[in-house]
């Protein structure tokens, strides 16, 4: 091997999404805007919540919580790839891209978590309407938060462990737009097929075992709905669980593509991490709000008050 690829890597090329400099510019202002309204639809409905007594619920509180790590993931990620877009040299230092890796895996990691927990409620708020406030106190709400957040370290420590723990020697540029685990194996100077596997393990405890506990809530909810005698009681049911359905199928649908397919379909890891990295955080309070009528009531409350007390 040559001295030149005994080298220790001590930064990153990112190659970004195109090396087209009027592609750059249209997808800057694409991410910038999409950022913007990220922060703007997060903050709105973590506000909202807070201010609002009539949103003091554990569904809300989860949605919270949800808000919280969608604006922590999407600030990881879309500012560093903003300032790469206008740059010629789109580089970040071993350190950098290390914590950018451990951040976007926490509050990724996260977020799946509370997806799971959040079906969970809707199962119990469902199916079990007369045990719900039993069960779902807010001290089991608070313990469940933190779960969602304990499982984010968890698993964001073994995958950043695993990855960064091999030798990056020679060769540094990075097929991505971000510091991605399967795109920094990709350019590692060893075996990665250990590395690889906990990977894939770490995938299958935080997506798979999610997506079947979800799946699983989704079929009592729907047979429970089913049963219904009202219309307007299947309607209202259907309708709460269907935005949180539209979330789940982006974000697992996208991360499971990017995490637990073969090398073959990596080359798709880029574009499909756009729509987990970039999309969801600024969807998630759209469908969240424009789907639910108890949300845009609150907006018109609160909206009032802040008419009335500026009179």
């Amino acid at each position: 091997m040559s001295q030149t690829n005994q080298t220790w890597v001590t930064q990153f090329f990112l190659l970004g999404l195109s090396g087209d400099p009027q592609t750059q510019l249209l997808l800057f202002v694409l991410f910038l805007a999409v950022y913007l309204g990220t922060i703007l639809g997060n903050l709105l409905l973590t506000s909202l919540v807070l201010l609002d007594s009539q949103l003091h619920t554990p569904m809300y509180f989860f949605l919270c919580n949800l808000s919280l790590a969608d604006l922590c993931f999407s600030t990881t990620i879309v500012p560093q790839t903003l300032i790469h877009m206008l740059s010629r040299r789109k580089l970040i230092s071993f350190t950098g891209c290390a914590v950018q890796l451990l951040l976007i895996l926490f509050f990724g990691c996260t977020q799946c978590s509370l997806l799971a927990v959040m079906s969970y409620d809707r199962y119990l708020a469902i199916c079990s309407p007369m045990h719900y406030p039993l069960i779902m106190t807010w001290r089991v709400c608070v313990l469940l938060a933190l779960a969602c957040w304990s499982s984010g370290v968890l698993v964001s420590m073994v995958d950043a462990t695993f990855t960064l723990r091999l030798p990056y020697q020679g060769d540094n540029r990075i097929a991505h737009f971000i510091c991605e685990p399967p795109a920094l194996l990709a350019v590692a100077s060893a075996d990665t097929h250990s590395s690889e596997m906990a990977v894939f393990l770490m995938g299958v405890v935080i997506l798979l075992a999610p997506v079947s506990l979800i799946l699983i809530s989704y079929v009592c909810i729907i047979v429970s709905v089913v049963k219904m005698k009202t219309a307007s009681g299947r309607l209202k049911a259907f309708s709460t669980c269907g935005s949180h359905l539209i979330v789940v199928i982006i974000f697992y649908g996208s991360a499971i593509i990017n995490y637990m397919t073969p090398k073959s379909a990596k080359e798709l890891g880029k574009m499909v991490s756009v729509f987990y990295a970039v999309i969801n955080p600024m969807l998630n309070p759209l469908i969240y709000s424009l789907r639910n009528k108890v949300v845009k009531r609150a907006f018109r409350n609160v909206a009032n008050r802040k008419l009335f007390c500026s009179t």
